[in-house]
């Protein structure tokens, strides 16, 4: 599994909303692997479960958040944080059972489990730098 950058880096809009606009800032993630999957922790505390979409198309999971119309804009005096949307995109290889994708959010952290086909792995090729 990779995350794409050239994907977040593109600067599509869904409506009038980017949702790329730091979002790196705005949702962090952390993956690590167990015995028999990835488990993908996305880091998005104070957002709404209902808002948040995740497909696969492809090789390819996205996973954003559209916060809700109305949402409040103070004047922010100083603002280190966003609960805005955002989406990031990640390449799922040959190895990921994308059929048994499950998700679920709580406490601020929205976890992908990310099953990985028993007997598969991933095709590891060394590149030599000249």
């Amino acid at each position: 599994m990779y995350y794409n950058q050239s994907c977040a880096a593109k600067g599509n809009t869904q409506g009038n909303r980017s949702l790329f606009i730091r979002s790196m800032q705005r949702a962090a993630v952390n993956i690590y692997k167990t015995g028999n999957s990835y488990e993908m922790l996305v880091f998005a505390p104070g957002r709404i479960r209902e808002h948040f979409h995740l497909d696969v198309n492809g090789n390819e999971l996205s996973v954003s958040y559209t916060p809700p119309e109305g949402f409040p804009r103070p004047d922010w005096i100083l603002r280190e944080y966003s609960r805005g949307g955002f989406k990031r995109t990640f390449t799922l290889d040959d190895s990921i059972d994308s059929s048994a994708i499950t998700a679920r959010y709580a406490e601020g952290v929205l976890q992908v489990s990310l099953p990985v086909i028993a007997g598969k792995q991933a095709l590891k090729k060394e590149i030599v730098i000249q």
